[in-house]
């Protein structure tokens, strides 16, 4: 049998959901697999805590050991499949791969977010691939877009709903009209959000994404402490119900834009148009937007969790290593889609300087004179107001909601106007902000 029709062996750190779904996907899908990679690709030995454990999946064939240290240095292994998560020791054994000539495949989006920079580098001068499709939206192919079928654009922002947890919550909020709690306990129960949720919920998780994402669509490296990041637990029922009646949805975006003074990096609850199709993601799917200067907006949309989905890019990633084996590593595809050392030094704007329009929403006494003061310290400090909506007031204790909409304006600005705002004897809490993102 010739070279290229030699089974290429992979080593698997980790059999839990990704890892199962990984070699199930391989075992059922062998022959299409090969069909597609050009040799068969067969997983040789796997890691796992508990040996002895019973397993949804057949582990015939497959060797298992418990350090993943001697996985990584056995000389019959061609791929290190890496799904054990966390950032240090990933990160050793990363690095043990590819010293000892194996490329990797990872779904680690906060080891690449946090030292992928580090990890490519290690690869470039190995001449070794570092592939992380699985790393950004589970099944959704969206860092193969952006690096290779968005090539001829220059990718002006794109915009995602990037953490399933996040989503689920805020869409059983819309629908039910329960509060936050409620639901985040829901959630737990059902699976989708895990007994610590403050990865999910405090907009980390999708900070690692955003940070990936950025990095390939802009040409910069990797800078996932510049990003700014706010979740979603201020978020009630009544802001949801507001943002309904004036036509939008609050949905937990990650979004990156380039500008000419640098790159906004910025993950946040951000109420959407109602008729954006990013309004319109429900449940714990994921959906990315990305705006080209010549194909104009794209969308992406899929499961962006479950065991198969993201064992679906685990694979393909395989497959792309599988079939680059014979070409030179030169011409491997660069890791953020720039060559090396073209990373471009742009600046990360400060969240200060970003220009968006907000949703404001304050608890003000219901006596004349209070929206007098509001609109004067808005127009003092050059904000526009697109619409004011009085809700009715509270009988009981004299206070009454108000929503204001306001035009684009700077973070800055509009941080300053809610402190002056808030100093005010007739507002009676702090007033809440949301960002506003037409997405156009």
């Amino acid at each position: 049998m010739s070279n290229e029709l030699q089974p290429i062996k992979v080593g698997l750190i980790g059999l839990g959901t990704v890892g199962g779904g990984t070699v199930s996907v391989l075992q059922r899908n062998a022959e299409i697999i090969a069909r597609r990679a050009g040799r068969r690709i067969e997983i040789t030995a796997a890691t796992a805590r508990d040996l002895k454990k019973t397993r949804p999946f057949s582990t015939a064939g497959i060797e298992l050991v418990e350090n993943p240290n001697e996985l990584v240095a056995r000389p019959d292994i061609d791929i290190v499949v890496e799904l054990i998560g966390g950032v240090d020791l990933a990160f050793d054994l990363v690095v043990a791969a590819l010293e000892s000539g194996k490329h990797v495949v990872t779904a680690n989006k906060a080891l690449i977010a946090l030292r992928g920079n580090e990890l490519f580098d290690i690869a470039q001068r190995h001449g070794r691939i570092v592939a992380f499709e699985a790393a950004v939206a589970g099944g959704i192919p969206v860092i193969k877009t952006t690096r290779e079928a968005l090539a001829g654009n220059q990718v002006q922002w794109l915009a995602g709903i990037i953490n399933g947890t996040c989503n689920y919550i805020l869409s059983a909020m819309y629908n039910d009209g329960v509060e936050f709690a409620d639901v985040l306990k829901e959630a737990q129960d059902l699976g989708y959000a895990e007994a610590d949720p403050s990865f999910d919920i405090d907009g980390i998780d999708a900070a690692h994404k955003l940070t990936i994402l950025a990095s390939i669509a802009f040409g910069i490296p990797l800078q996932f402490e510049r990003t700014y990041v706010e979740g979603i637990t201020g978020i009630t029922a009544l802001d949801i119900d507001y943002a309904t009646k004036l036509g939008y949805r609050i949905k937990h975006l990650g979004i990156a834009k380039q500008r000419e003074d640098g790159i906004e990096l910025r993950v946040h609850p951000s109420l959407v148009p109602h008729n954006q199709l990013l309004a319109n993601v429900e449940q714990a799917m994921n959906a990315v937007m990305i705006q080209g200067d010549a194909v104009g907006p794209t969308l992406y949309y899929g499961a962006g969790a479950g065991a198969e989905p993201t064992a679906s890019a685990v694979v393909a990633d395989i497959v792309d290593v599988t079939r680059a084996l014979t070409v030179d590593p030169e011409s491997h595809v660069p890791h953020l889609a720039f060559q090396a050392g073209k990373l471009a030094d742009l600046p990360i704007l400060a969240m200060d300087e970003v220009e968006t329009a907000y949703y404001l929403r304050l608890s003000a006494r219901d006596k004349p004179g209070v929206l007098a003061d509001v609109t004067r310290i808005l127009g003092g400090l050059g904000i526009s107001i697109e619409a004011i909506n009085q809700q009715e007031p509270d009988t009981q204790n004299d206070w009454v909601s108000v929503v204001i909409l306001t035009h684009q304006v700077k973070e800055k600005a509009m941080n300053q106007a809610i402190e002056e705002m808030q100093a005010l004897d007739d507002i009676l809490e702090p007033v809440v902000k949301i960002r506003m993102e037409t997405l156009s």
